[in-house]
């Protein structure tokens, strides 16, 4: 489970970093680049986030840990009686 998170938190660390040099390239190449590519900088800064947040939650899937057994128990009694019926 340990490594689990740490996995998680390294690549949140990695993409949050990556977000970071998004917005500093965006505001260094402010006036020196075309345009769409500080644009697609800003986009990814404003995406990884969000992103980053939803990978670094999604861990392992959960075990299953109800497992039901069809055999009848010798154990276990009848219902007796009547079912109940609805009263309107």
């Amino acid at each position: 489970m340990s490594e689990d998170i740490d996995h998680r938190q390294r690549r949140y660390l990695v993409s949050m970093g990556i977000r970071t040099a998004c917005f500093l390239l965006a505001l260094f190449l402010t006036g020196h680049a075309p345009l769409w590519v500080v644009g697609v900088l800003i986009v990814g800064a404003l995406v990884l986030p969000y992103v980053s947040v939803v990978f670094a939650n999604g861990g392992r899937e959960p075990e299953s840990v109800a497992h039901f057994d069809e055999r009848e128990s010798p154990n276990r009694n009848e219902i007796s009686g009547r079912p109940p019926e609805i009263q309107s």
